[in-house]
């Protein structure tokens, strides 16, 4: 009885852990929800989503399978030339013989790092071009989001999903599953070599299985649910920094450094408990799995050393010291896989648990799409029609209500009136950038929704109040990757525009730089440069969003006069607070909380002595007390 008490301590140890780990996993299933463990996504549906990506490339991924095969033959042969160079040396010794197994083994290793090599390098190859594929398809879907949608998600949180998210998922195609079938093959390799040389120590070996098994789908629960956090707490940090990078101008004005400070080590201190969380899991999954392997060489040395020793057969199976020393290789080479299968297991995670954040975003249905109907625009002349419509961005508070009027093509039309009366909103739902609830908008008399939405806006041009202007320079900001335009065209444009009267004190004129947002120009530049990147676009009609606001007064003659010109142009919409803007327009809209309550040209607004003459009177009494 005494022989068999190293089985059963070894027994006992793995029992013990098999038990507490039991116990954890079925407290922690109880208690999914209230830790965030939930599951969004299964794994099936990851991997079925995933698979389309590697779709085109399966006949190479085969190919690197078949590569495989030489790649892992030295796993298999090795510890059978190990066992017959022991024989060799224990029995008869021949040089001669010695020479030949080694030139054996030294020949499989030159063909294994041959196939190793070929086959990362094809891997990686594919990789790029998945993740490549993926990324295009991530920012293609969040371009066609509405602006509701867009401005529902943080920007940091969409760049962690482009950028950080489906870097994991590369992983998983250059790395994870061709190894993975790599070592499940050198695993089956391994168990079919073993079985063929002693069923019984192979035997002993199983024993372990289920155990390694049992400890692979616990720690798969708490490795999924620590990769989420750090997901999380990654995506967290990355929209603080958006946010408060843009706006550091403003923390410095009110002198709150410290302040923001407190708030990103929070943010930070977070992310570091989630990866110490991720580190633990592991630390305690890959020391088990190491430990069924010492249990299992244990087993495999008492055995294999008892029946050598006593010359004894095991359940009819002859052992000799060049079996044990063959199945004490294969032990390392089966165990090895496994606990490669541990850490690929562990990026793994990490790729599922990126897979399931972008898929989130995949899954984001557009709220503004073109309908099966939907026509393409030649031409638009700039016949603007709104009946009855109403709109609200929040559910029973209505922006616009019942909102009727009609703008003939080539006029000049003005919304004026109090911040939030519904002027800028009027503007967004003529180019779609969100969907009335009510009525009805026609343009040319086509219902817009007839309309396909890149053609619609193809004819628009807009000039908001706050210019937004690209990293680059002043030529790539005015084209927009236009294609077919000339130097010359440009600066013509420029001219017509009164651009040209900075852009030539410039060193390069239309070649200096712009850094990010255009922050290396003033307002007046950049709205100047707004105007000449909507001129250049050929727009049938023009939107204009508050764009002498905050203008110096000298930059704002030089856009008045821009203006005047392009009026000239096409339908022209203009939306400002300043009356001085709008004098000059066809027919001047009046809104008062979503609707409108006065409208005609300026002299006959003043005649009515209504808002809009209440409105103008204000306004020239202010400027005349400045003066």
């Amino acid at each position: 009885m005494n022989e068999y008490f190293p089985l059963l301590f070894v027994g006992s140890i793995v029992g013990t852990f098999s038990i507490v780990f039991l116990v954890a996993y079925l407290m922690m299933k109880d208690k999914k929800k209230a830790i965030g463990f939930e599951r969004h996504v299964s794994d099936s549906e990851i991997i079925k989503r995933l698979f389309k990506y590697a779709k085109p490339h399966i006949k190479t991924l085969i190919f690197v399978l078949v590569i495989m095969v030489f790649s892992i033959a030295n796993d298999i042969i090795s510890p059978i030339i190990f066992g017959e160079i022991e024989e060799v040396i224990k029995n008869k010794f021949e040089l001669s013989e010695l020479f030949l197994k080694l030139a054996l083994y030294a020949f499989l290793i030159i063909i294994s790092l041959v196939a190793t090599y070929v086959e990362a390098i094809i891997l990686q190859k594919v990789g790029m071009k998945i993740l490549s594929a993926i990324r295009e398809d991530v920012f293609t879907h969040i371009e066609s989001l509405s602006h509701a949608q867009l401005n529902s998600q943080p920007v940091g949180k969409l760049v962690t999903r482009v950028a950080n998210d489906t870097n994991a998922i590369s992983m998983m195609f250059t790395n994870i599953l061709v190894n993975f079938a790599k070592n499940i093959f050198v695993i089956f390799g391994v168990l079919i070599s073993m079985l063929t040389l002693n069923y019984f120590l192979t035997l002993v070996v199983l024993c372990f299985v289920p155990f390694i098994i049992l400890f692979t789908v616990i720690f798969r629960k708490f490795a999924r649910k620590a990769y989420r956090e750090v997901k999380d707490a990654t995506t967290d940090i990355n929209t603080y920094l958006s946010e408060n990078l843009s706006g550091i101008k403003v923390t410095q004005i009110f002198n709150q450094e410290q302040a923001k400070f407190k708030d990103f080590s929070m943010r930070n201190d977070r992310l570091g408990k989630a990866k110490n969380h991720q580190i633990f899991v592991f630390s305690v999954f890959r020391p088990m799995v190491y430990m069924l392997y010492i249990s299992s060489v244990l087993c495999l040395l008492y055995f294999g050393g008892m029946g050598y020793i006593k010359d004894m057969n095991v359940l009819g199976q002859v052992v000799t010291s060049g079996t044990v020393v063959t199945f004490y290789m294969y032990l390392q080479t089966f165990f090895n896989p496994i606990q490669n299968l541990a850490e690929m297991f562990n990026t793994l995670q990490s790729a599922f648990a990126s897979a399931e954040k972008i898929f989130t975003i995949f899954d984001m249905q557009p709220e503004i799409v073109d309908s099966e109907d939907a026509i393409e625009l030649t031409e638009v002349k700039g016949n603007i029609e709104f009946k009855n419509v109403w709109f609200k961005y929040v559910e029973d508070e209505w922006v616009l209500k019942d909102v009727s009027f009609k703008i003939d093509a080539g006029d000049t039309a003005a919304f004026v009136g109090s911040t939030g009366s519904g002027k800028t909103t009027i503007l967004s739902l003529i180019v779609r950038d969100y969907d009335i609830q009510k009525g009805q908008i026609l343009i040319d008399g086509i219902d817009i929704k007839k309309i396909k939405i890149s053609s619609l806006r193809r004819h628009f041009g807009q000039m908001l109040q706050d210019v937004f202007l690209f990293s680059g320079t002043i030529r790539s900001n005015i084209l927009l990757n236009l294609e077919g335009i000339d130097d010359k065209e440009i600066k013509e444009v420029c001219e017509y525009v009164n651009a040209d009267k900075f852009i030539n004190k410039l060193e390069k004129g239309l070649d200096d730089e712009v850094r990010e947002r255009g922050n290396n120009f003033s307002a007046g530049q950049r709205q100047l440069l707004s105007f000449a990147r909507t001129l250049i676009h050929k727009p049938s009609v023009m939107i204009l969003d508050e764009a002498t606001a905050n203008i110096d007064t000298e930059t704002e003659v030089l856009i008045q006069n821009s203006l005047e010109k392009m009026m000239s142009i096409g339908t022209m919409l203009i939306v400002a607070h300043r009356l001085s803007t709008v004098q000059h327009a066809d027919k001047i809209f009046v809104l008062s909380h979503g609707v409108i309550v006065e409208q005609g040209n300026h002299q006959e607004l003043l005649a009515m002595h209504g808002k809009y003459y209440s409105l103008y009177t204000t306004q020239t009494k202010m400027i005349n007390l400045k003066q």
